[in-house]
């Protein structure tokens, strides 16, 4: 039997907009801070996917699910950043049917810049964000 969610009220209706203020602000800064060294904030998101990846598992497939793009849409991302330097091709060791993406030392550096300006403001949200998440119950 599905249960029925319980009717929202004013406050749940305050709270998820707050919510939501928040995370568009979250983004609007990460926006700001990738274009600031260059990169679209999809390319900033890639590059994060790519690094944040189990060994391993870096392929246009994957970038495609973390992103939520069609595979068409990564693979075209993929070629403009390996155009731009920052992530290359490699073919999987024992299983040649399958490419891999690296980050190259540029892309490296950039993101460890553009990652710690990220945890930092992470880590000033951080008691809004738990404020909002209590809010919820």
């Amino acid at each position: 039997m599905i249960e029925t969610p319980a009717p929202l009220d004013e406050g749940d209706y305050a709270a998820l907009a707050d919510f939501r203020a928040a995370l568009r602000g979250f983004l609007a800064f990460s926006e700001a801070r990738a274009g600031e060294v260059g990169l679209a904030p999809q390319q900033h998101q890639a590059l994060l996917a790519i690094r944040g990846a189990p060994a391993g598992q870096a392929t246009i497939g994957y970038l495609a699910e973390r992103l939520i793009l069609k595979p068409h849409s990564a693979s075209e991302l993929v070629s403009r950043l390996e155009a731009l330097d920052l992530i290359e091709r490699r073919t999987a060791e024992g299983d040649r049917r399958r490419t891999l993406l690296m980050l190259t030392g540029r892309a490296k550096v950039l993101l460890a810049e553009l990652s710690a300006t990220h945890r930092e403001e992470i880590r000033r949200l951080k008691p809004l964000l738990l404020d909002l998440l209590d809010r919820f119950g």
